[in-house]
């Protein structure tokens, strides 16, 4: 396994090897067991092919950075297999992943499921929030809070070790790639692509389903113009594991019927395939070269506000950012594109620092100057930037020798309230 690629997922492959393929992706938090009870029924007709997400269930370690990152890596599995067209269900993350397959690379991908999914998860703040809990705590709050996420309770009570089993998923994967996913989630918004989904498409939902439930659904069936909605009674978020003979019965059904072929496709090339992963070597795929375009005249300096405005939403969250901007007057307007297109588009933007560095030097000057109000805004912005609380404290206690002791007490009782808010598990 510690030989696989970073460019490629760990994977498993059931089924006839002359079969059409099917890819199967999973939850974040979870491993490709998540689909263990449909594989028996499903691995009759299709090449089944499961995969792990970077750092899960052993996987090794090599976090990515986007959906379409992960989308890649699961293309350059499939392509050392020797798959090049193949059917796609994915849960959770993994439909986000069936989502950007099909936008990014309509031929490959012949029918699509997805599973739990939504064109954008909850909202940025709440997955770096996440992020935030995780590098703190580590994942035992994470896999404590599962069970009544993923599970209706009446199942969670008459299925203890199904609950067992959840929890210790979450408790063995790599910390930094979960990070990396919710990350990855924070940034995932495909609203207003969902008309280009040329494939047909399964939408599958639990009834119960808190986290990305029925409402989700039906924007991704209005908005796809091949999708139809499969609601499954007292299921929640993770449908496959606690209705699976339901979601077992919809996948066959629809991939059974809806499997999209046109001349123009690439055909499915099959090979042999060990059970598990392997070193891989992608195969080549030749595209079409993208037609010539016209010069660009030449505009001068860009812009720096749409930068601006990105970063500063990325560190300081959308929560802040829109409370500011929402605020603005004829009086605060000028100020607000001010700190938008400067401070943000024009230093932040800038390649010499990393953005834990810059939190760095933002809180000693903060401090410095008795900033309060904005050391708590910046505080926030450096945990979601990547500095551990403990870090924090030890840009206090440098400040403190430079800058003066009573002004790093007043920052200290500021960054405690503002730490302890933002580590704390939210239910």
């Amino acid at each position: 396994m510690s030989e696989i690629p970073p460019n490629t997922l760990q994977y498993r492959v059931d089924g006839p090897e002359d079969a059409p393929t099917l890819v199967l992706g999973p939850s974040l938090g979870t491993t490709w067991h998540m689909w263990d009870r449909q594989i028996a029924e499903l691995a009759e007709r299709w090449r089944l092919v499961r995969f792990d997400l970077p750092g899960h269930g052993g996987a090794p370690a090599h976090p990515a950075g986007s959906v379409t990152d992960l989308a890649e890596r699961v293309l350059a599995t499939l392509d050392g297999l020797g798959v090049q067209r193949f059917g796609y269900a994915g849960c959770s993350i993994g439909g986000a992943i069936g989502l950007e397959l099909a936008l990014r690379r309509p031929h490959r991908v012949a029918s699509l499921a997805l599973v739990a999914a939504s064109p954008r998860f909850g909202t940025a703040d709440e997955f770096r929030q996440r992020g935030v809990v995780v590098r703190t705590n580590g994942l035992d709050p994470m896999a404590r809070s599962a069970p009544e996420r993923w599970f209706t309770a009446g199942f969670a009570a008459a299925q203890p070790a199904i609950v067992e089993w959840a929890v210790q998923m979450v408790r063995t994967t790599d910390p930094g790639c979960y990070i990396a996913a919710c990350e990855a989630l924070a940034a995932f918004d495909v609203r207003a692509e969902l008309g280009r989904v040329g494939v047909p498409t399964l939408v599958l939902v639990g009834s119960e389903d808190q986290v990305t439930g029925p409402a989700e659904a039906r924007t991704l069936v209005a908005g796809i113009p091949d999708a139809r909605l499969a609601l499954v009674p007292g299921a929640s978020h993770l449908a496959p594991v606690e209705q699976p003979a339901a979601v077992t019965d919809l996948l066959g059904h629809h991939f059974a019927t809806s499997w999209h072929d046109t001349q123009t496709a690439v055909p499915v090339v099959q090979s042999a395939a060990p059970a598990t992963s392997a070193p891989v070597l992608p195969v080549a795929e030749i595209e079409s070269a993208a037609p010539e375009q016209p010069p660009q005249a030449l505009t001068g300096r860009p812009d720096p506000y749409d930068a601006g405005i990105k970063i500063r939403r990325e560190v300081l969250g959308d929560a802040h950012v829109d409370a500011a901007t929402d605020a603005a007057d004829a009086f605060t307007g000028d100020f607000q594109e001010l700190v938008t297109r400067y401070a943000w588009g024009e230093v932040w933007s800038r390649e010499g620092l990393d953005r834990r560095t810059r939190s760095c030097v933002t809180l000693t000057a903060l401090l410095a100057g008795g900033h309060l109000d904005d050391l708590a805004v910046h505080t926030r912005a450096a945990l979601r930037n990547g500095l551990t609380p403990a870090e924090i404290r030890e840009v206090f206690l440098h400040a403190a020798v430079y800058c003066g002791v009573p002004a790093a007490n007043a920052a200290f009782r500021v960054a405690q309230a503002v730490i302890r808010e933002e580590t704390t598990p939210r239910a």
